[in-house]
């Protein structure tokens, strides 16, 4: 089943899709109300309403390597990092590259957004607290990730983190490809079954000390062959079975 969140009339609707027709729901995973909308047309919103969104660093050992941080051997459990609600940016939508950056990189990644309250996890019912899997774009101000104390504005400045372009519930995340796209030319082409932490081993790590609330988003770590964007360029993320995200740069 694939669920989407768009506009209507102003304001946000959550639905269920089929084809064409969008079933609206009583919010994110409620059940429909009987009025429908047709998707062609509707306006796309990121498919999620975050308290905070949990983002997992150098999760796959080639884009490790390609940043030169592989002089310590593998990591030994997932690096966390967060971007607040600010930085969702919906799907087919403009992100402006900042003025205080002269390196601002793409990252594609499978994303996860949850549909339970979910704290200490297990290895058991992990996935069980997911309700779709959907496309996410980490962008990042690669200088300012170098220079700053934290990753606050490298990562979490506002729409940094392009999601959609809907949920998909039904998903094995444990063998996906992943690709992201510049222009119409394949900059990054991985599998989730190469991240050095899977879906699972993320989920009940994170929820060992921060509980997560539905509408939470998780991203999952991004393959190899991150790189710049530019004023004018159009990045694609695809996840298979999922879709492809799409994101201006302005």
């Amino acid at each position: 089943m694939r669920i989407v969140r768009i506009q209507v009339d102003g304001a946000a609707q959550w639905g269920q899709f089929d084809t064409d027709t969008v079933y609206l729901t009583r919010g994110m995973a409620g059940e429909r109300t009987g009025a429908t909308v047709a998707l062609t047309g509707a306006t796309l919103l990121a498919p999620a309403e975050p308290t905070k969104i949990v983002c997992v660093g150098r999760n796959y050992l080639d884009h490790i390597r390609e940043l030169g941080n592989d002089t310590a051997g593998l990591p030994t459990e997932p690096g966390i990092f967060l971007k607040g609600p600010n930085a969702l940016a919906e799907p087919g939508g403009t992100v402006q590259k900042p003025d205080w950056t002269e390196s601002f990189h793409f990252e594609g990644e499978l994303a996860l957004v949850i549909g339970k309250q979910a704290r200490n996890l297990t290895p058991e019912n992990a996935l069980d607290a997911v309700l779709g899997y959907t496309c996410g774009l980490d962008l990042t101000a690669r200088d300012r990730q170098k220079t700053d104390l934290q990753w606050f504005r490298a990562k979490a400045a506002d729409r940094f983190c392009p999601l959609g372009p809907w949920l998909e519930t039904e998903l094995n995340p444990a063998d996906l490809r992943v690709q992201t796209r510049v222009n119409g030319q394949t900059r990054q082409d991985g599998r989730t079954n190469q991240m050095i932490f899977d879906v699972v081993q993320i989920l009940t790590y994170i929820t060992q000390f921060v509980t997560l609330e539905p509408g939470d988003v998780v991203l999952t770590g991004t393959p190899e062959g991150v790189g710049p964007v530019e004023r004018g360029d159009t990045v694609e993320v695809e996840v298979e079975g999922v879709g492809v995200l799409t994101t201006l740069i302005g």
